[in-house]
């Protein structure tokens, strides 16, 4: 079995070797309801439609779980000065973490 710090290393080296590959980021967002023109859109994000889920979730918090991504949305920000525990390693090293989604 390998020790710790070999593993870690083999880790890193699959690390590197990925983001080379997937240069353009390594998750895509695509929508899950029909998307056929920008039309579909102002039914998804109208001001009405929007207050709607507003005004339900402001009911109930808990609603935030049924009428959002709540449940399964995450979101790191960083100013690049505490990057993942490894310190100040300035703004521009974050951005391979972000160059897929701008």
């Amino acid at each position: 079995m390998l020790d710790e710090e070999a593993r870690t290393e083999g880790f890193n080296e699959m690390a590197l070797k990925f983001s080379e590959y997937y240069k353009g980021g390594k998750i895509q967002i695509f929508p899950k309801v029909p998307v056929r023109s920008l039309e579909d859109f102002s039914f998804w994000y109208t001001p009405g439609g929007v207050a709607a889920v507003s005004r339900k979730i402001a009911e109930n918090a808990d609603n935030s779980f049924e009428y959002t991504g709540r449940w399964n949305s995450i979101g790191i920000l960083t100013d690049g000065t505490r990057v993942l525990g490894l310190g100040n390693v300035g703004p521009e090293a974050p951005w391979p973490l972000w160059r897929g989604s701008r």
